[in-house]
């Protein structure tokens, strides 16, 4: 699962990047294409967990996460940039709302609602474009072989377009089973989910009254909003020591950090939980799409567990902080045995019994 990380230039993207991965992009590799990175996802379970158990070795969730060279402003220049994209699961676009004569804004004023809504047409237009392409492609087909497949493809097609012509992304677009299995490969953007981030000034960073009316704004577009200050993440990751930290955040009246809440609202954009193995030589986060089996989340850590399962062990995150420790769970009569049609809920501690 991959993030991509866009935005115009100027807008806080590489420092943001190494804030998400603690790693520089290099200038000259972004020149040439993406810059890949690991974005781990910060957890207060996966740290209480850690704190419990004071493993060996500790692993948190994390994903890909790709820093995408500059967005321009003319659609053509664009092209290298959206095919990097196809590659993403989530686009996660940078804009600039803070104020800062010094650096250049592409043009020449800061203005967030223009850059929104400048990013969203480019999306459109770029499915528009793959349309008009494919029907061409279509047309042209004078074969015969597919020709039930075709003019099935043709309509959905159509309806896309119409959809798109009245400035509505695809991900708002109801696909039927049947729809999917013909477009599935093809690389609409606009289909994809959507977060975008105001890198705001430090004085606007409690102004929830801005952020409300652009979700108001553009509310017709099912996107996700979050607010965050680069420059004062920045200042906070330079920080040594926790107390420091602390005192920061509440110098600001910031409850929690900004990188942290983006990094969890990016994992549950990519449809995903985590589940937890715990003991002495590991505690682990484990990636899994919401909704899976018992058996499902067992492949996340072998494929051999998911072939050989016979049950999974649970025990609720908030029982174990609560009562204290894995044996007095069990005590209480909390240590949950579920089989293959469980369903494994976000902050589940399982242990898998298995046969191979």
């Amino acid at each position: 699962m991959k993030i991509g990380l866009i935005g115009l230039p100027n807008v806080g993207k590489k420092t943001l990047f190494k804030l998400l991965t603690e790693n520089a992009a290099d200038p000259e590799k972004l020149r040439k294409g993406p810059v890949p990175g690991v974005l781990s996802i910060r957890d207060d379970r996966f740290d209480k967990l850690v704190e419990m158990y004071d493993p060996r070795k500790k692993v948190p969730a994390a994903v890909e996460i790709l820093l995408m060279p500059n967005l321009e402003k003319q659609s053509e220049k664009n092209d290298s940039l959206f095919r990097n994209m196809q590659d993403a699961d989530v686009i996660c676009c940078l804009i600039r709302d803070f104020k800062d004569d010094s650096i250049f804004h592409i043009d020449g004023s800061v203005d967030p609602n223009r850059d929104i809504d400048s990013f969203l047409q480019e999306l459109i237009f770029h499915d528009l474009l793959f349309i008009d392409k494919r029907m061409e492609r279509i047309n042209k087909d004078k074969s015969g072989k597919d020709k039930a497949r075709n003019e099935a493809e043709k309509k959905l097609l159509a309806g896309m377009k119409s959809h798109l012509e009245n400035e509505k992304p695809l991900r708002l677009y109801e696909i039927t089973r049947e729809d999917e299995l013909l477009i599935s490969s093809y690389p609409f953007l606009s289909r994809k989910e959507v977060i975008l981030v105001l890198n705001v000034d430090e004085d606007q960073i409690s102004d929830d009254e801005t952020l409300e009316e652009m979700r108001n704004k553009f509310s017709g577009f099912d996107l996700k909003f979050i607010k965050i200050s680069v420059k004062i993440e920045e200042e906070l990751s330079e920080l040594e020591s926790d107390e420091e930290r602390t005192e920061f955040l509440n110098d600001l009246n910031i409850k929690v950090p900004a990188i942290e809440r983006l990094t969890k609202l990016a994992y549950a954009s990519l449809g995903l939980i985590s589940f937890f193995t715990v003991g002495k030589d590991e505690v682990r986060a484990w990636m899994v799409k919401k909704d899976s089996s018992a058996p499902k989340a067992a492949r996340a850590i072998h494929k051999d567990f998911e072939k050989g399962f016979i049950r999974a062990e649970v025990i609720a995150y908030d029982d174990l902080i609560e009562i204290g420790s894995e044996a007095k769970v069990k005590e209480a009569g909390k240590l949950m045995v579920k089989g293959k049609d469980y369903i494994v809920q976000d902050g589940d501690i399982l242990h898998f019994l298995f046969n191979l």
